[in-house]
Order: C-alpha cells, then sequence, then structure tokens
C-alpha cells in the first residue's frame, strides 16, 4: 500500500467535514455578534402551556434589558418606560410559598425580628416647591409645575372631616354632625402634596405591627394618658405598643373574644362568622385581634376627642375607616355584618325612637348578632338601670331576641325574617320601611326611623361558611341592580377567573410577594374578585373594596362572599387618614370617573392616602394613560406604563407606580 503524504492526508472525506464545519460556525459567530451590535434585537417567550417558544410581538422594539438583570437584586418595579414584562398565564408552577424574607440569626436560621431602617434613598427625594418637571413620552412633552408640598400643619388632614368653614356653619351639631362629610367646595379642593411628619420611617411589617408603632409615625401620646391605664396602648422610647385591650377588655382581647364564643358557640368565629363591625373601636384591639380567628372587622370611630384611634388602626396593618353614627347611613350595605360589637361606644342607642340602633339593625345580617358591653348592662345605678330597661324595650320591639347575657356583655340575636314584624300589633313603633325602601342605598342618605324589610325570598340570610362562601355565588348576586341579567354568576366566576391569572402574573413577573403589602384598596372593586386573588396567593394583607357610586352597587355581593367593602364617590375625598394604603389598584376606573371628577382631584387623593414606598397599578385604556402618568410624575411618582397580559396592541395598559417620600 502506498503511504499517505501530507496532501493526501488533507484531502480525506473526514478532514474536508471537520474544516468546513469550523469555517461554518466561525462565519455564523461573527454574523451574530454583528447582528447583535448592530441593534436587531429579538426577544423570545415560552407560551404556555403548549410550551411552544414563539417570536414576541416586540420583535422590532428596542429594548434595555439592564432593569431585567438587576431586578433579582431589588424588589423595585422596572423603570425603564421601553421595558414591558407581560405577566403570563397561571399555568407554570407558583413560587413557593412558605418561603421567608428576612435576615439570617446567630444561629443561621431567616428570622423577621429586625428593625425597619430608614427609607432607601432611590424614594426619597428633596422637593423644591415651584420648580418645573418636564414629562411625557418622546414624541408628546410637556413642562408643568410640579404640586407644591401642603404646609406641616396638613400632615393629617382628611378634607371632608376638617372642613373647619363648613362645620362652622352647621345650624345643629346635637346629633354629631359635625363628624360626618362635609367636603369642600369648588375651588377649595386639596391641590398639594400632604407632607409626612417629621422623622416619618417605613412602617413596622405585619404582624409586629400588630403589637408596635413608630411613634414618629403617629407623634399624638394624648390616647395614652386618656386610656393608657385600660390597656389600650403605652409609649415604650421611640414606638407606641399596644398590649391589646380595651375600656371593657383591659385583660386582653383574646380571653374577650373567648368569652363571647363560650356565650354563643353559634357565632362561631371564622366560619359562621367572617365579617364584623366594632362600632367605637378605640386602637382596633378586637378587631387586630380576631384576624388570627379568620375574621375580617371593620373598625369605626369618628374623628372626635380621641383623635388619631383611627389611624393608630391603619398603622398597625388593622382594617379601619373613620366613620359616625349620626344623621346618615354608614356606607355600607344591609345585611353587611354576622356581627356588630360595641364595647363603650359612648353612643345613646334608644335616642331619637331608636333611630341609631335602626341602622345597626339595617346593617346587621339575618340571624346575625348584636354585642354591647358596657355600663347599663351590669350596674345596678338607678340611672344605669334606667337605660337598661329603655334598651331591652327597644330590642323587644326590633324582634331581637336577647341570647345570653354574662358579666359586662349582653347579647341579641335579630330574626331570620318578617314574620315577627308582621305580627305586632297595629301601630306598633318603629314601623317597618316602605317597600319601595331600599335598604342597599347608602351615599348621603338620611337616617331612617323604620325597620328595613328583610327579602321574602331569604336572600342574605342564608350565605355559606368562610372560606367555600369566597367562591359559592351568593343569592343577591340575583338582586343587585346591574347590567346583565342572566348570566351573573358566570360573569362573577369569569371576573374571579382573570384576576387569578393575572395576580399570578403578577407574582411571577413583578415578585409581588416581595413586596410589603398589608393595607389594599381596590379602587373600583366589581364583585371583589382581586381581593379574592390575593387571598387565593397568600398574601398576607387585607383589601378595601370601594365601590363608586357611578356604577352598580354590588356591596350586597363583597360582604355575602366575606370581603370588605365600602361606597364612594371618587369625585370627593376618602374618609381616611393620609399614608394608610400600601397599594391602590384601579382597574376601568379613570376612563370611567373622567366623565364626572377631574382626573388630577383623584390622583392627588390617591397620594394623599398612598404611604412613602407605597405603590399604585391603575389598569385602563390607553386614551387616559398618557394623562395621567403626566400627573404622576409631577406629583413626584415614579411612574412606568407597560403592557397587559394582551400584549402591545391591546386596548388597556398599566400604569405602575411608586410614591417616593418628599422632602422640603
Amino acid at each position: 500500500m502506498k503511504p499517505l503524504t501530507n496532501t493526501d492526508l488533507i484531502k480525506t472525506p473526514l478532514i474536508l467535514k471537520i474544516t468546513a464545519f469550523t469555517l461554518i460556525s466561525i462565519t455564523f459567530f461573527y454574523l451574530g455578534k454583528h447582528w447583535s451590535n448592530g441593534g436587531y434585537q429579538q426577544l423570545l417567550f415560552f407560551s404556555t402551556p403548549q410550551n411552544s417558544i414563539s417570536i414576541s410581538p416586540n420583535n422590532d422594539r428596542s429594548f434595555n434589558i439592564t432593569p431585567i438583570v438587576s431586578l433579582n437584586q431589588s424588589d423595585q418595579p422596572l423603570t425603564d418606560q421601553a421595558t414591558t414584562i407581560s405577566p403570563p398565564p397561571d399555568e407554570s408552577p407558583l413560587p413557593d410559598p412558605n418561603r421567608t424574607f428576612g435576615i439570617i440569626d446567630s444561629d443561621g436560621k431567616m428570622s423577621d425580628d429586625f428593625e425597619a431602617g430608614e427609607f432607601d434613598p432611590d424614594i426619597v427625594e428633596n422637593w423644591g416647591n415651584g420648580s418645573e418637571i418636564e414629562s411625557g413620552s418622546k414624541d408628546s412633552r410637556f413642562r408643568a409645575e410640579r404640586y407644591e408640598l401642603c404646609p406641616l400643619s396638613m400632615r393629617e388632614y382628611i378634607p371632608c372631616l376638617d372642613n373647619v368653614k363648613a362645620i362652622k356653619r352647621l345650624k345643629s351639631t346635637e346629633k354629631g354632625e359635625r363628624f360626618e362629610r362635609h367636603c369642600p367646595e369648588k375651588g377649595d379642593e386639596l391641590n398639594c402634596l400632604v407632607p409626612p411628619p417629621k422623622g416619618y420611617r417605613p412602617p413596622i411589617p405585619w404582624p409586629r405591627s400588630r403589637d408596635e408603632v413608630w411613634y414618629s409615625n403617629v407623634p399624638h401620646s394624648r390616647l395614652v394618658e386618656d386610656k393608657g391605664g385600660q390597656n389600650w396602648i403605652s409609649k415604650a422610647k421611640d414606638k407606641f405598643t399596644f398590649p391589646g385591650g380595651g375600656t371593657q377588655f383591659i385583660h386582653g382581647a383574646d380571653k374577650y373574644l373567648d368569652q363571647i364564643s363560650e356565650m354563643v358557640p353559634d357565632i362561631a368565629f371564622g366560619r359562621h362568622t367572617r365579617v364584623v363591625l366594632d362600632v367605637g373601636c378605640g386602637v382596633a384591639s378586637f378587631g387586630a385581634y380576631l384576624l388570627s380567628r379568620d375574621v375580617m372587622t371593620m373598625s369605626i370611630a369618628p374623628k372626635d376627642v380621641h383623635e388619631n384611634q383611627i389611624q393608630f388602626a391603619l398603622e398597625r396593618g388593622v382594617p379601619a375607616m373613620v366613620a359616625a353614627f349620626a344623621t346618615h347611613r354608614l356606607p355600607y350595605p344591609s345585611q353587611a355584618f354576622e356581627l356588630i360589637h360595641c364595647s363603650r361606644c359612648r353612643i345613646n342607642w334608644t335616642r331619637d325612637d331608636g333611630i341609631l340602633l335602626l341602622e345597626v339593625n339595617r346593617m346587621l345580617r339575618a340571624g346575625g348578632y348584636f354585642a354591647w358591653a358596657a355600663q347599663p348592662v351590669y350596674k345596678h345605678e338607678q340611672v344605669l338601670e334606667e337605660q337598661w330597661e329603655e334598651m331591652l324595650n327597644l330590642t323587644t320591639r326590633l324582634c331581637w331576641e336577647l341570647v345570653k347575657k354574662e358579666g359586662y356583655i349582653a347579647i341579641w340575636q335579630k330574626p331570620l325574617n318578617n314574620s315577627c314584624y308582621l305580627s305586632r300589633d297595629t301601630g306598633a313603633k318603629p314601623h317597618l320601611c316602605d317597600s319601595d325602601d331600599d335598604p342597599d342605598n347608602v351615599w348621603y342618605v338620611d337616617l331612617k326611623a323604620c325597620i328595613s324589610r328583610l327579602p321574602e325570598n331569604g336572600y342574605g340570610a342564608n350565605v355559606s361558611m368562610w372560606p367555600s362562601r369566597l367562591h359559592t355565588p351568593p343569592d343577591r348576586l340575583q338582586s343587585i341592580q346591574y347590567e346583565s341579567f342572566i348570566a351573573r354568576k358566570e360573569l362573577l366566576k369569569a371576573e374571579n377567573k382573570f384576576w387569578s391569572e393575572t395576580i399570578a402574573g403578577y407574582v411571577r413577573a413583578w415578585h409581588w410577594k416581595k413586596f410589603k403589602l398589608r393595607n389594599v384598596m381596590d379602587m373600583k372593586a366589581g364583585f371583589g374578585g382581586f381581593a379574592a386573588a390575593l387571598i387565593e396567593q397568600g398574601f398576607d394583607c387585607w383589601v378595601l373594596n370601594v365601590v363608586p357610586v357611578s356604577g352598580s352597587n354590588t356591596l350586597p355581593v363583597l360582604y355575602d362572599r366575606g370581603l370588605l367593602g365600602v361606597m364612594h364617590d371618587w369625585c370627593e375625598p376618602f374618609d381616611t387618614y393620609p399614608r394608610t394604603y400600601d397599594l391602590l389598584h384601579a382597574a376601568g376606573l379613570f376612563s370611567v370617573e373622567r366623565k364626572r371628577c377631574n382626573m388630577s382631584t383623584i390622583m392627588l387623593e390617591m397620594d394623599r392616602i398612598l404611604r412613602p414606598g407605597g405603590r399604585a397599578y391603575i389598569r385602563d385604556t390607553l386614551d387616559v394613560m398618557d394623562e395621567l402618568q403626566q400627573i404622576a410624575k409631577v406629583m413626584g411618582w415614579e411612574a412606568t406604563v407597560r403592557d397587559t397580559s394582551e400584549g402591545p396592541h391591546a386596548s388597556y395598559r398599566i400604569l405602575t407606580c411608586d410614591k417616593r417620600l418628599l422632602r422640603p
């Protein structure tokens, strides 16, 4: 055989193939590098459940991927306006719900026992009043003056409750009129940014906030002086602490709740009783301790001599609102609460033919309970005994049954239907309300000295046990005034599915589980699908579901599902203290309300009630996004418009906003 020469070796088929493959690989490497540097960038994404790879519809747009790379090191939302992350559908595995964020202790274990520090410098800005800001998109820029900071004296300003001019004009205040809403007239509306108090700090996270809050965030010590001996509140160094007591339960709310459960086992906290109203709540320890029993409590109190009690409640992370029993219906629907509680709430229930207790009766679910802890229940002084007899007489005429009286607590039960009312003597008072009275009509409606009728079909009386009631379409879904008459159950289920998938996408794409969410408001709640999705995802937060007066009144459905809700007109300010919510969610709100309200007015109100470091997510039509983004920027918010999961050609966008801490 002839030996191979070097030339023959090179000509063999194997060597030729290896050489060709190497040359082709080098060619593609340099071509790819050239295209990458030349600006041709194409995103690929997986679409579940098929797990196929598709070309993104954004393949002809430029993207700055730096925020995506840094997202793992920061839980701040992306700020590059060109960046779009579309939340994927809810089919992929969810993050481990048991994962904990905190610090490593000396034993190498994860711990949340640490002090919250100062604000991240990235969300703090020195805010010079009167300076201009440039905003808008690349194709449409504008210059406008930034909103000024309000005087420091307005740091706890509630516009409709602090309207001194309107209160001075009241003809009478003997029935509590000064504690009701008196909103500023046109031209006197809030037009500045309410500042935080000096030394304001990031709130202590839940559940530690149940027991302690920063003094600098609510710098008022009057309650300590007035109620410290009753175990309401005390001050220790730079914090307020809450021992869990109250005027009638100085030994702690837990023991008090145990006593109520033993007195009436059918109350069944967390199963039969899911939604409670606490009247004259103080610092809301009653509601705070019910949370561990799977009960949502709306804690209410007026802005009276015990100022800031509701502010303390919200700083603790407990659901609360400023509200008063006076001359108007409260903004909650009929048959809303399984239990209404009053512990030394300083309300004369028998005045004016019992008109205030009749309001309790309207809001109390059929078969629900009223618990009264007060001196007339257990003291034997003549005046107090007379008050007890008056209460017994009134509750008997209301057909309430005194189920149990023990110690200083008395508990009544409301009837399940109208049969007792109809069997009373002719002319008995209070009489039944007219058949055309709508007990769910609550916005600026005067109190009525009549008994609200219960539905003849029993709607509202038979709700499922918690937690199944969250996803069980309630009977009153069929009786509310709504634009759809035939497919309401399907609409509720569709809303649930939409928000379940959307929130699951937010968790994966925008790392919502890293957000410190406790106090949440859904500004246009519908059937409560957003709140239900947060519960499904295991967020340790509560949601106040707001039903705007401009739409259908879905409040009865919300309460029948075991959620908290309230009626409100977004053309007016909301009755809460500044800096009380961590997240404001508004889906489809502005495209509806701009026909009635100034969008700047709503955005300024959102800024007032949102905490520094808090977030707002606004999902709405394209035609309002530019203006909303511009308003957000002149308020000092970090605002970015993002695509929805439907992609860049959808008619909706999401405006994600971060509120910064503004300093003069």
